[in-house]
């Protein structure tokens, strides 16, 4: 019988260069999020406070028909201050600590198990054999992030605007606060952006999906705790650029142009949270080391 040796042949063919190389990565993510059942889930439950303000701006427009519930001469006055909407509705929303806590869990199934799945199965080979940068593998796997978050919070917020407009029938509430629309996107974006480094970070620290699912709660809770930790010793609201949630909500006041609810300068917080994305970006081009495609 005739041996032949098997030895490497060189690949003749070309690379096609794709005009956004990153978006078959960002699309399969998207796909695998949707077939899980605990992403469905938690995704759902996580867009489930946004009825609360929808259910608030149609009392508020719709008042007279309510009014008999609140009894009392001063009840219904204050009632219909408390849920009318306005800029401070919007910042309490995007800067909820229990509405930023489902976003997190939403994001686990989501966003955080992609870069463990691929550091658990050694995927990042077959990713870099094909013609693609490590720009390419970071915005394809921020772009899913980004796509689910920004559905959760930009979405929701321009819901709130038109719904306000609608069941009014009129522009009175633009004219009074011309200027919400853009802080809504403004807001949206800066939560979204932080939390889809923030998932990324703390998905590339480990290749176990518990760790990785337990961290990212972890995290965002005890930067809290110890923010309030070090309040109650020493009374210095500068403290609150330990926590997480008191960074946002510092941003999310000064977006909405309400009172911040610490004396620390807006821009402290932005500084903070700036420095976990770069911190964000550092590990993962640690993490990420391409393989050269031979030509």
């Amino acid at each position: 019988m005739p041996i032949s040796e098997r030895g490497y042949v060189h690949w003749q063919g070309t690379f096609v260069e794709r005009r956004f190389p990153w978006w078959p990565i960002a699309r399969r993510g998207i796909r695998q999020a949707l077939k899980r059942k605990l992403f469905i889930i938690s995704y759902l439950f996580s867009l489930l406070p946004m009825v609360i303000p929808l259910v608030m701006i149609y009392i508020s427009e719709h008042f007279e028909d309510f009014k008999s519930m609140f009894g009392g001469r001063g009840g219904p006055t204050q009632v219909l201050t408390a849920i009318q909407a306005s800029p401070e509705r919007f910042k309490d929303y995007f800067s909820s600590w229990f509405i930023l806590l489902l976003f997190i869990i939403a994001l686990i199934p989501s966003g955080a198990w992609l870069m463990t799945d691929d550091l658990k199965n050694n995927s990042l080979q077959l990713y870099f054999s094909r013609p693609i940068r490590r720009r390419d593998y970071f915005l394809g796997k921020i772009s899913t992030v980004l796509f689910f978050l920004l559905t959760m919070t930009l979405a929701p917020g321009l819901l709130f605007i038109i719904a306000k407009l609608v069941l009014s029938g009129s522009f009175k509430f633009l004219a009074d606060y011309p200027w919400l629309p853009l802080s809504v996107i403004a807001c949206s974006c800066l939560v979204s952006l932080f939390f889809a480094f923030y998932t990324l970070l703390v998905s590339c620290l480990s290749r176990s999906r518990l760790f990785v699912s337990i961290f990212m709660i972890l995290i965002y809770i005890l930067s809290d705790i110890c923010f309030g930790i070090f309040y109650l010793s020493f009374r210095s609201p500068y403290f609150a650029l330990f926590s997480i949630h008191g960074n946002l909500q510092q941003i999310a006041a000064f977006l909405f142009r309400v009172k911040p609810l610490y004396a620390v300068p807006w821009f402290y917080s932005l500084i903070v949270l700036a420095s976990v994305c770069g911190l964000s970006g550092l590990v993962l081009a640690k993490k990420i080391r391409s393989v050269e495609v031979i030509r």
